[in-house]
Protein backbone atom coordinates (compact mmCIF):
# COMPACT_ATOMS: atom_id res chain seq x y z
CA UNK A 1 0.00 0.00 0.00
CA UNK A 2 1.31 3.45 -0.94
CA UNK A 3 2.15 6.04 1.67
CA UNK A 4 0.64 9.29 0.45
CA UNK A 5 1.70 12.78 1.46
CA UNK A 6 -0.74 15.49 0.42
CA UNK A 7 1.12 18.76 -0.19
CA UNK A 8 -0.58 22.12 -0.83
CA UNK A 9 1.33 25.20 0.30
CA UNK A 10 1.16 28.91 -0.43
CA UNK A 11 4.56 29.52 1.16
CA UNK A 12 6.97 27.43 -0.91
CA UNK A 13 9.99 28.06 1.33
CA UNK A 14 11.69 24.77 2.25
CA UNK A 15 9.11 22.61 0.52
CA UNK A 16 11.47 21.12 -2.09
CA UNK A 17 14.00 19.55 0.30
CA UNK A 18 11.13 18.48 2.56
CA UNK A 19 9.36 16.63 -0.26
CA UNK A 20 12.63 15.15 -1.49
CA UNK A 21 13.17 13.72 1.99
CA UNK A 22 9.59 12.40 2.05
CA UNK A 23 10.15 10.61 -1.23
CA UNK A 24 13.36 9.09 0.10
CA UNK A 25 11.26 7.78 2.99
CA UNK A 26 8.87 6.09 0.55
CA UNK A 27 6.07 8.67 0.35
CA UNK A 28 4.26 9.42 -2.89
CA UNK A 29 3.39 13.10 -3.35
CA UNK A 30 -0.18 14.18 -4.04
CA UNK A 31 -0.40 17.88 -4.79
CA UNK A 32 -2.50 20.76 -6.10
CA UNK A 33 -2.13 23.38 -8.86
CA UNK A 34 0.74 25.77 -8.26
CA UNK A 35 2.36 23.55 -5.63
CA UNK A 36 2.35 20.58 -8.01
CA UNK A 37 3.92 22.69 -10.77
CA UNK A 38 6.59 23.99 -8.39
CA UNK A 39 7.48 20.48 -7.24
CA UNK A 40 7.53 19.07 -10.78
CA UNK A 41 9.73 21.91 -12.05
CA UNK A 42 12.21 20.99 -9.34
CA UNK A 43 12.44 17.36 -10.40
CA UNK A 44 9.97 15.73 -8.03
CA UNK A 45 7.50 13.07 -9.11
CA UNK A 46 3.98 14.31 -8.30
CA UNK A 47 0.43 13.04 -8.72
CA UNK A 48 -1.98 15.94 -9.15
CA UNK A 49 -5.14 16.04 -7.08
CA UNK A 50 -7.33 16.41 -10.16
CA UNK A 51 -5.82 13.32 -11.81
CA UNK A 52 -6.30 11.39 -8.57
CA UNK A 53 -9.90 12.49 -7.96
CA UNK A 54 -10.88 12.52 -11.64
CA UNK A 55 -12.38 15.96 -11.07
CA UNK A 56 -10.80 19.12 -12.45
CA UNK A 57 -10.15 22.22 -10.38
CA UNK A 58 -13.04 24.65 -10.83
CA UNK A 59 -14.08 28.18 -9.94
CA UNK A 60 -10.58 29.61 -10.40
CA UNK A 61 -9.17 27.10 -7.93
CA UNK A 62 -11.79 27.72 -5.24
CA UNK A 63 -12.72 24.03 -5.45
CA UNK A 64 -9.96 21.47 -5.87
CA UNK A 65 -9.47 19.41 -2.69
CA UNK A 66 -13.08 19.45 -1.40
CA UNK A 67 -13.68 15.93 -2.65
CA UNK A 68 -14.60 12.57 -1.02
CA UNK A 69 -11.44 10.92 -2.36
CA UNK A 70 -9.40 13.52 -0.45
CA UNK A 71 -11.35 13.78 2.78
CA UNK A 72 -12.23 10.09 2.81
CA UNK A 73 -8.52 9.30 2.66
CA UNK A 74 -7.89 11.74 5.50
CA UNK A 75 -10.74 10.83 7.85
CA UNK A 76 -10.93 7.03 7.56
CA UNK A 77 -9.88 5.17 10.68
CA UNK A 78 -7.40 2.48 9.75
CA UNK A 79 -8.54 0.33 12.70
CA UNK A 80 -12.18 0.40 11.57
CA UNK A 81 -12.95 -2.47 9.18
CA UNK A 82 -16.10 -0.78 7.89
CA UNK A 83 -14.19 2.40 7.06
CA UNK A 84 -11.49 0.49 5.23
CA UNK A 85 -14.03 -1.58 3.31
CA UNK A 86 -15.77 1.61 2.15
CA UNK A 87 -12.46 3.06 0.96
CA UNK A 88 -11.75 -0.13 -0.97
CA UNK A 89 -15.19 -0.14 -2.57
CA UNK A 90 -14.90 3.54 -3.60
CA UNK A 91 -11.27 3.27 -4.76
CA UNK A 92 -10.06 5.77 -2.13
CA UNK A 93 -6.53 5.50 -0.80
CA UNK A 94 -5.41 6.48 2.68
CA UNK A 95 -3.47 9.74 3.01
CA UNK A 96 -0.85 9.50 5.73
CA UNK A 97 0.66 12.97 5.92
CA UNK A 98 -0.73 16.42 5.10
CA UNK A 99 1.48 19.44 4.47
CA UNK A 100 -0.55 22.63 4.16
CA UNK A 101 0.04 26.29 4.90
CA UNK A 102 -2.68 28.80 4.37
CA UNK A 103 -3.32 31.76 2.11
CA UNK A 104 -1.67 34.88 3.59
CA UNK A 105 -4.87 36.54 4.77
CA UNK A 106 -3.21 38.44 7.64
CA UNK A 107 -0.39 39.82 5.50
CA UNK A 108 -2.81 40.80 2.74
CA UNK A 109 -5.26 42.66 4.97
CA UNK A 110 -2.49 44.56 6.73
CA UNK A 111 -1.81 46.44 3.50
CA UNK A 112 -3.43 49.88 3.76
CA UNK A 113 -4.64 49.83 0.16
CA UNK A 114 -5.97 46.27 0.01
CA UNK A 115 -9.19 45.89 -1.94
CA UNK A 116 -12.00 44.03 -0.21
CA UNK A 117 -12.31 41.65 -3.16
CA UNK A 118 -8.67 40.57 -2.79
CA UNK A 119 -9.05 40.16 0.96
CA UNK A 120 -12.04 37.87 0.44
CA UNK A 121 -10.10 35.77 -2.07
CA UNK A 122 -7.38 35.30 0.55
CA UNK A 123 -9.83 33.44 2.82
CA UNK A 124 -8.60 29.87 2.56
CA UNK A 125 -11.27 27.15 2.52
CA UNK A 126 -9.63 23.97 1.27
CA UNK A 127 -6.46 24.39 3.34
CA UNK A 128 -8.13 24.58 6.77
CA UNK A 129 -10.52 21.80 5.74
CA UNK A 130 -7.67 19.40 4.92
CA UNK A 131 -5.76 20.36 8.04
CA UNK A 132 -8.77 19.92 10.30
CA UNK A 133 -9.57 16.52 8.78
CA UNK A 134 -5.98 15.38 9.25
CA UNK A 135 -5.80 16.79 12.78
CA UNK A 136 -9.05 15.11 13.79
CA UNK A 137 -7.65 11.80 12.55
CA UNK A 138 -4.12 12.47 13.83
CA UNK A 139 -3.85 8.95 15.22
CA UNK A 140 -3.35 7.89 11.59
CA UNK A 141 -2.59 11.13 9.69
CA UNK A 142 0.25 13.50 10.56
CA UNK A 143 -0.69 17.16 9.85
CA UNK A 144 2.13 19.67 9.22
CA UNK A 145 1.06 23.33 9.12
CA UNK A 146 4.31 25.19 9.84
CA UNK A 147 7.39 25.20 7.56
CA UNK A 148 9.50 25.49 10.72
CA UNK A 149 8.45 21.91 11.49
CA UNK A 150 9.76 20.36 8.26
CA UNK A 151 13.15 19.42 9.73
CA UNK A 152 11.87 17.95 13.02
CA UNK A 153 9.20 15.97 11.12
CA UNK A 154 11.76 14.41 8.79
CA UNK A 155 14.03 13.60 11.74
CA UNK A 156 11.16 11.99 13.63
CA UNK A 157 10.10 9.93 10.59
CA UNK A 158 13.65 8.73 9.96
CA UNK A 159 14.15 7.80 13.61
CA UNK A 160 10.71 6.24 13.99
CA UNK A 161 9.72 8.73 16.73
CA UNK A 162 6.28 9.64 15.43
CA UNK A 163 4.34 8.39 18.43
CA UNK A 164 0.88 9.37 19.69
CA UNK A 165 2.23 12.34 21.72
CA UNK A 166 4.06 13.68 18.67
CA UNK A 167 0.94 13.39 16.54
CA UNK A 168 -1.28 14.98 19.20
CA UNK A 169 1.05 17.97 19.51
CA UNK A 170 0.92 18.57 15.77
CA UNK A 171 -2.87 18.24 15.76
CA UNK A 172 -3.11 20.84 18.52
CA UNK A 173 -0.91 23.18 16.47
CA UNK A 174 -3.28 22.81 13.55
CA UNK A 175 -6.32 23.81 15.56
CA UNK A 176 -4.47 26.76 17.12
CA UNK A 177 -3.48 27.87 13.63
CA UNK A 178 -6.93 27.55 12.11
CA UNK A 179 -8.51 29.22 15.16
CA UNK A 180 -6.12 32.15 14.71
CA UNK A 181 -6.96 32.27 11.02
CA UNK A 182 -10.70 32.26 11.67
CA UNK A 183 -10.26 34.97 14.30
CA UNK A 184 -8.52 37.25 11.79
CA UNK A 185 -11.20 36.65 9.17
CA UNK A 186 -14.00 37.29 11.65
CA UNK A 187 -12.35 40.51 12.85
CA UNK A 188 -11.96 41.69 9.25
CA UNK A 189 -15.54 40.90 8.31
CA UNK A 190 -16.89 42.57 11.47
CA UNK A 191 -16.35 45.89 9.70
CA UNK A 192 -18.22 46.87 6.53
CA UNK A 193 -16.09 46.79 3.40
CA UNK A 194 -16.18 50.58 3.17
CA UNK A 195 -14.65 50.91 6.64
CA UNK A 196 -11.77 48.45 6.37
CA UNK A 197 -9.17 51.14 5.76
CA UNK A 198 -10.77 53.76 7.98
CA UNK A 199 -10.22 53.44 11.69
CA UNK A 200 -13.93 53.34 12.43
CA UNK A 201 -15.61 51.37 15.19
CA UNK A 202 -18.72 49.25 14.92
CA UNK A 203 -21.97 51.05 15.58
CA UNK A 204 -22.44 51.91 19.25
CA UNK A 205 -24.03 49.02 21.08
CA UNK A 206 -23.41 46.60 18.23
CA UNK A 207 -21.57 44.11 20.43
CA UNK A 208 -21.05 40.64 18.95
CA UNK A 209 -22.94 37.72 20.46
CA UNK A 210 -19.62 35.92 20.93
CA UNK A 211 -16.54 37.96 21.85
CA UNK A 212 -13.32 36.50 20.49
CA UNK A 213 -9.92 37.34 21.90
CA UNK A 214 -6.62 35.87 20.91
CA UNK A 215 -3.05 36.11 22.03
CA UNK A 216 0.19 34.94 20.49
CA UNK A 217 2.93 33.87 22.88
CA UNK A 218 5.32 36.81 23.44
CA UNK A 219 7.46 35.57 26.31
CA UNK A 220 7.52 33.35 29.34
CA UNK A 221 7.65 35.23 32.64
CA UNK A 222 9.46 34.12 35.77
CA UNK A 223 6.26 34.63 37.78
CA UNK A 224 3.20 36.86 38.05
CA UNK A 225 2.47 39.67 40.47
CA UNK A 226 3.97 37.50 43.20
CA UNK A 227 6.56 34.71 43.04
CA UNK A 228 4.02 31.98 43.80
CA UNK A 229 1.95 32.87 40.69
CA UNK A 230 2.85 31.48 37.27
CA UNK A 231 2.50 33.89 34.34
CA UNK A 232 3.02 34.33 30.60
CA UNK A 233 2.86 37.31 28.24
CA UNK A 234 0.68 37.07 25.15
CA UNK A 235 0.49 39.58 22.31
CA UNK A 236 -2.54 40.45 20.21
CA UNK A 237 -1.99 39.29 16.61
CA UNK A 238 -2.53 42.81 15.26
CA UNK A 239 -0.46 44.63 17.89
CA UNK A 240 1.39 47.57 16.36
CA UNK A 241 4.90 48.85 17.06
CA UNK A 242 3.28 51.65 19.09
CA UNK A 243 2.41 49.18 21.86
CA UNK A 244 4.26 47.69 24.81
CA UNK A 245 3.66 44.25 23.31
CA UNK A 246 5.86 45.23 20.35
CA UNK A 247 8.38 47.36 22.24
CA UNK A 248 12.04 46.64 21.51
CA UNK A 249 14.18 45.97 24.57
CA UNK A 250 17.70 47.32 24.07
CA UNK A 251 19.22 46.18 27.36
CA UNK A 252 18.55 45.06 30.91
CA UNK A 253 16.95 42.19 32.75
CA UNK A 254 14.01 40.31 31.35
CA UNK A 255 10.74 42.15 31.89
CA UNK A 256 8.58 40.86 34.73
CA UNK A 257 4.79 40.72 34.95
CA UNK A 258 4.71 43.89 37.07
CA UNK A 259 7.25 45.61 34.79
CA UNK A 260 4.99 45.02 31.79
CA UNK A 261 1.91 46.34 33.59
CA UNK A 262 3.74 49.44 34.81
CA UNK A 263 5.39 50.05 31.45
CA UNK A 264 2.03 49.83 29.72
CA UNK A 265 0.53 52.30 32.20
CA UNK A 266 3.43 54.69 31.62
CA UNK A 267 3.03 54.48 27.86
CA UNK A 268 -0.74 55.04 28.07
CA UNK A 269 -0.30 58.11 30.26
CA UNK A 270 2.46 59.50 28.06
CA UNK A 271 0.47 59.04 24.85
CA UNK A 272 -2.54 60.58 26.57
CA UNK A 273 -0.72 63.91 26.32
CA UNK A 274 -0.03 63.63 22.56
CA UNK A 275 -2.50 66.37 21.72
CA UNK A 276 -0.69 68.81 24.01
CA UNK A 277 2.06 68.73 21.38
CA UNK A 278 4.91 69.22 23.83
CA UNK A 279 7.88 67.23 25.08
CA UNK A 280 6.40 65.13 27.89
CA UNK A 281 7.81 62.90 30.60
CA UNK A 282 5.87 60.57 32.87
CA UNK A 283 7.16 58.79 35.96
CA UNK A 284 5.07 55.82 37.09
CA UNK A 285 4.97 53.69 40.21
CA UNK A 286 2.52 50.82 40.65
CA UNK A 287 0.57 51.92 37.56
CA UNK A 288 -0.08 55.42 38.93
CA UNK A 289 1.71 58.56 37.73
CA UNK A 290 3.92 59.98 40.46
CA UNK A 291 5.08 62.78 38.18
CA UNK A 292 4.03 64.25 34.84
CA UNK A 293 5.92 67.13 33.29
CA UNK A 294 5.62 69.17 30.10
CA UNK A 295 8.37 71.40 28.78
CA UNK A 296 9.77 73.28 25.83
CA UNK A 297 12.49 70.58 25.76
CA UNK A 298 12.51 66.98 26.91
CA UNK A 299 15.12 67.92 29.53
CA UNK A 300 12.79 70.54 31.00
CA UNK A 301 9.89 68.08 30.95
CA UNK A 302 12.02 65.52 32.78
CA UNK A 303 13.03 68.07 35.42
CA UNK A 304 9.35 68.80 36.11
CA UNK A 305 8.32 65.15 36.22
CA UNK A 306 11.18 64.24 38.55
CA UNK A 307 10.63 67.22 40.86
CA UNK A 308 6.89 66.46 41.06
CA UNK A 309 7.70 63.57 43.39
CA UNK A 310 11.42 62.96 43.83
CA UNK A 311 10.77 60.22 46.38
CA UNK A 312 8.27 58.00 44.57
CA UNK A 313 10.18 58.03 41.29
CA UNK A 314 12.82 55.86 42.98
CA UNK A 315 12.48 52.34 41.57
CA UNK A 316 9.87 53.51 39.08
CA UNK A 317 9.48 53.78 35.33
CA UNK A 318 10.17 56.87 33.24
CA UNK A 319 8.57 57.32 29.81
CA UNK A 320 9.60 60.13 27.45
CA UNK A 321 8.14 61.13 24.10
CA UNK A 322 11.39 62.45 22.65
CA UNK A 323 14.81 60.89 22.02
CA UNK A 324 17.10 60.47 25.03
CA UNK A 325 20.55 61.99 24.46
CA UNK A 326 23.79 61.76 26.45
CA UNK A 327 23.25 64.64 28.90
CA UNK A 328 19.74 63.46 29.74
CA UNK A 329 20.98 59.88 30.08
CA UNK A 330 23.54 61.16 32.62
CA UNK A 331 20.71 62.55 34.73
CA UNK A 332 18.57 59.43 34.39
CA UNK A 333 21.53 57.25 35.37
CA UNK A 334 21.74 59.01 38.73
CA UNK A 335 18.40 57.47 39.74
CA UNK A 336 17.49 53.86 40.42
CA UNK A 337 14.92 53.14 37.73
CA UNK A 338 13.43 49.87 36.55
CA UNK A 339 12.64 50.91 32.97
CA UNK A 340 13.12 53.86 30.63
CA UNK A 341 10.80 54.08 27.62
CA UNK A 342 11.49 56.42 24.70
CA UNK A 343 11.14 56.51 20.92
CA UNK A 344 14.93 56.27 20.64
CA UNK A 345 18.26 56.65 22.46
CA UNK A 346 21.39 58.20 20.99
CA UNK A 347 24.57 56.13 20.93
CA UNK A 348 25.95 58.27 23.77
CA UNK A 349 22.82 57.63 25.84
CA UNK A 350 22.99 53.90 25.24
CA UNK A 351 26.66 53.86 26.22
CA UNK A 352 25.99 55.74 29.47
CA UNK A 353 22.95 53.69 30.45
CA UNK A 354 24.61 50.38 29.52
CA UNK A 355 26.66 50.68 32.71
CA UNK A 356 23.45 49.99 34.65
CA UNK A 357 23.17 46.36 33.63
CA UNK A 358 19.75 45.69 35.15
CA UNK A 359 18.09 48.82 33.78
CA UNK A 360 15.69 48.00 30.97
CA UNK A 361 15.63 50.32 27.96
CA UNK A 362 12.59 50.05 25.71
CA UNK A 363 11.97 51.79 22.42
CA UNK A 364 8.40 52.25 21.21
CA UNK A 365 7.20 53.75 17.95
CA UNK A 366 5.41 56.96 18.91
CA UNK A 367 4.76 58.10 15.35
CA UNK A 368 1.49 56.18 15.13
CA UNK A 369 -1.55 56.10 17.42
CA UNK A 370 -1.45 53.88 20.48
CA UNK A 371 -5.19 53.14 20.20
CA UNK A 372 -7.37 52.93 17.13
CA UNK A 373 -10.74 54.67 17.21
CA UNK A 374 -13.24 52.44 18.98
CA UNK A 375 -10.52 50.21 20.47
CA UNK A 376 -11.64 48.10 23.41
CA UNK A 377 -10.04 46.90 26.60
CA UNK A 378 -11.10 44.04 28.83
CA UNK A 379 -10.79 42.78 32.37
CA UNK A 380 -11.24 39.28 33.68
CA UNK A 381 -13.86 38.58 36.36
CA UNK A 382 -14.78 35.20 37.80
CA UNK A 383 -16.77 33.38 35.15
CA UNK A 384 -16.29 35.96 32.41
CA UNK A 385 -14.79 39.26 31.37
CA UNK A 386 -15.86 42.87 30.94
CA UNK A 387 -15.23 44.71 27.67
CA UNK A 388 -15.38 48.46 27.17
CA UNK A 389 -14.12 51.14 24.83
CA UNK A 390 -10.79 52.67 25.78
CA UNK A 391 -11.31 55.97 27.62
CA UNK A 392 -10.09 58.51 25.09
CA UNK A 393 -12.52 61.26 26.07
CA UNK A 394 -11.34 64.85 26.43
CA UNK A 395 -14.02 67.38 25.59
CA UNK A 396 -13.34 70.85 27.06
CA UNK A 397 -15.92 72.31 24.67
CA UNK A 398 -18.62 70.86 26.94
CA UNK A 399 -17.16 72.36 30.10
CA UNK A 400 -19.31 74.69 32.12
CA UNK A 401 -18.13 77.26 34.65
CA UNK A 402 -20.53 76.90 37.59
CA UNK A 403 -19.06 79.47 40.00
CA UNK A 404 -19.33 83.24 40.09
CA UNK A 405 -15.64 83.61 39.36
CA UNK A 406 -14.45 82.63 35.91
CA UNK A 407 -11.06 80.87 35.72
CA UNK A 408 -8.22 82.90 34.29
CA UNK A 409 -6.49 81.82 31.09
CA UNK A 410 -3.58 80.45 33.12
CA UNK A 411 -5.98 78.53 35.33
CA UNK A 412 -7.77 77.13 32.28
CA UNK A 413 -4.49 75.79 30.91
CA UNK A 414 -3.73 74.23 34.27
CA UNK A 415 -7.23 72.76 34.52
CA UNK A 416 -6.86 71.11 31.11
CA UNK A 417 -3.60 69.56 32.28
CA UNK A 418 -5.16 68.43 35.59
CA UNK A 419 -8.15 66.90 33.86
CA UNK A 420 -5.93 64.90 31.53
CA UNK A 421 -3.65 63.77 34.36
CA UNK A 422 -6.46 62.63 36.68
CA UNK A 423 -7.80 60.35 33.94
CA UNK A 424 -4.83 58.04 34.50
CA UNK A 425 -4.85 57.96 38.32
CA UNK A 426 -6.57 55.06 40.07
CA UNK A 427 -9.95 56.03 41.56
CA UNK A 428 -10.85 57.71 43.80
CA UNK A 429 -8.41 60.21 42.35
CA UNK A 430 -7.45 63.81 43.04
CA UNK A 431 -4.53 65.68 41.47
CA UNK A 432 -3.06 69.11 42.10
CA UNK A 433 -1.20 70.63 39.18
CA UNK A 434 -0.11 73.77 37.43
CA UNK A 435 -0.18 73.97 33.64
CA UNK A 436 3.00 71.92 33.13
CA UNK A 437 3.50 69.67 36.14
CA UNK A 438 1.70 67.45 38.63
CA UNK A 439 2.25 68.70 42.18
CA UNK A 440 0.28 66.23 44.27
CA UNK A 441 -1.42 62.93 43.45
CA UNK A 442 -4.00 61.21 45.64
CA UNK A 443 -4.77 57.78 44.18
CA UNK A 444 -7.02 54.83 44.89
CA UNK A 445 -8.66 56.02 48.09
CA UNK A 446 -11.93 54.83 49.57
CA UNK A 447 -13.25 58.40 49.82
CA UNK A 448 -12.57 61.51 47.80
CA UNK A 449 -11.67 63.83 50.65
CA UNK A 450 -9.00 61.32 51.69
CA UNK A 451 -7.52 61.43 48.18
CA UNK A 452 -7.57 65.24 48.32
CA UNK A 453 -5.73 65.30 51.64
CA UNK A 454 -3.01 63.02 50.25
CA UNK A 455 -2.59 65.19 47.14
CA UNK A 456 -2.39 68.35 49.26
CA UNK A 457 0.13 66.81 51.64
CA UNK A 458 2.31 65.68 48.76
CA UNK A 459 2.17 69.08 47.07
CA UNK A 460 3.17 70.85 50.29
CA UNK A 461 3.80 74.56 49.77
CA UNK A 462 3.28 74.12 46.01
CA UNK A 463 -0.43 73.57 46.64
CA UNK A 464 -0.86 77.32 47.03
CA UNK A 465 -1.89 78.69 43.64
CA UNK A 466 -2.41 75.23 42.12
CA UNK A 467 -5.55 73.80 40.53
CA UNK A 468 -7.35 70.58 41.44
CA UNK A 469 -8.71 67.83 39.20
CA UNK A 470 -11.15 65.17 40.41
CA UNK A 471 -12.06 62.09 38.39
CA UNK A 472 -15.65 62.07 39.72
CA UNK A 473 -18.10 64.41 41.43
CA UNK A 474 -17.87 65.74 44.98
CA UNK A 475 -20.55 64.04 47.11
CA UNK A 476 -20.28 66.90 49.59
CA UNK A 477 -18.35 70.18 49.92
CA UNK A 478 -15.60 68.83 52.20
CA UNK A 479 -13.15 68.34 49.28
CA UNK A 480 -13.62 71.99 48.28
CA UNK A 481 -12.84 72.98 51.86
CA UNK A 482 -9.60 70.95 51.80
CA UNK A 483 -8.69 72.62 48.50
CA UNK A 484 -9.41 76.11 49.81
CA UNK A 485 -7.38 75.59 52.96
CA UNK A 486 -4.40 74.48 50.81
CA UNK A 487 -4.62 77.54 48.55
CA UNK A 488 -6.08 75.87 45.43
CA UNK A 489 -7.53 78.53 43.12
CA UNK A 490 -9.57 76.49 40.60
CA UNK A 491 -11.18 73.06 40.38
CA UNK A 492 -12.28 70.82 37.51
CA UNK A 493 -14.69 67.98 38.30
CA UNK A 494 -17.49 66.13 36.47
CA UNK A 495 -20.45 67.28 38.57
CA UNK A 496 -23.59 65.21 38.83
CA UNK A 497 -23.96 64.90 42.60
CA UNK A 498 -27.30 65.60 44.25
CA UNK A 499 -25.33 68.04 46.41
CA UNK A 500 -23.49 69.87 43.62
CA UNK A 501 -24.96 73.18 44.75
CA UNK A 502 -23.28 72.85 48.14
CA UNK A 503 -19.86 72.40 46.50
CA UNK A 504 -20.49 75.36 44.19
CA UNK A 505 -21.58 77.51 47.12
CA UNK A 506 -18.42 76.58 49.06
CA UNK A 507 -16.24 77.39 46.03
CA UNK A 508 -17.93 80.79 45.72
CA UNK A 509 -17.35 81.49 49.41
CA UNK A 510 -13.62 80.77 49.00
CA UNK A 511 -13.28 82.56 45.66
CA UNK A 512 -12.42 79.35 43.82
CA UNK A 513 -13.35 79.00 40.15
CA UNK A 514 -15.00 75.67 39.38
CA UNK A 515 -15.66 73.89 36.11
CA UNK A 516 -17.98 70.92 35.70
CA UNK A 517 -17.16 68.74 32.70
CA UNK A 518 -20.20 66.48 32.57
CA UNK A 519 -17.73 63.65 31.97
CA UNK A 520 -16.37 61.21 34.52
CA UNK A 521 -12.96 59.49 34.40
CA UNK A 522 -13.12 56.55 36.78
CA UNK A 523 -10.09 54.29 36.48
CA UNK A 524 -10.37 51.22 38.70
Amino acid sequence: MKKWALVSVFNKEGIIPFCQALQELGYSILSTGNTARHLTENGLSVTTVESYTGFEEILDGRVKTLHPKIHGGLLARRDNERHMAQLDRLDIECIDLVVVNLYPFEETTKRPDVADELAIEMIDIGGPSMLRSAAKNHQFVLPVVDPADYTPVISALRENRVDSAFRRAFAAKVFRTTAHYDYLVAEYLAKPASAQNAETAEEAGDWPGVMMMEGVSRQSLRYGENPHQQAHFYMEPNATTATIARAVQLQGKELSYNNIQDADAALNILRGFDDFGQPTVVAVKHMNPCGIGLGSTIEEAYTRAQEADPVSIFGGIVALNREVDGPLADRLAKLFLEIIIAPSFTDDAKSILSKKKNLRLLTVDMSQPLWKTGATTWRRVSGGFLVQEVDQGFTPVTWKVVTKRQPTEDELNALRFAWRAVQFVKSNAIVLTNAVQTLGVGAGQMNRVGAAKIAVEQAGSKAKGSVMGSDAFFPMPDTVEVAAKAGVTAIVQPGGSLRDEESVKAADEYGIAMIMTGQRHFYH
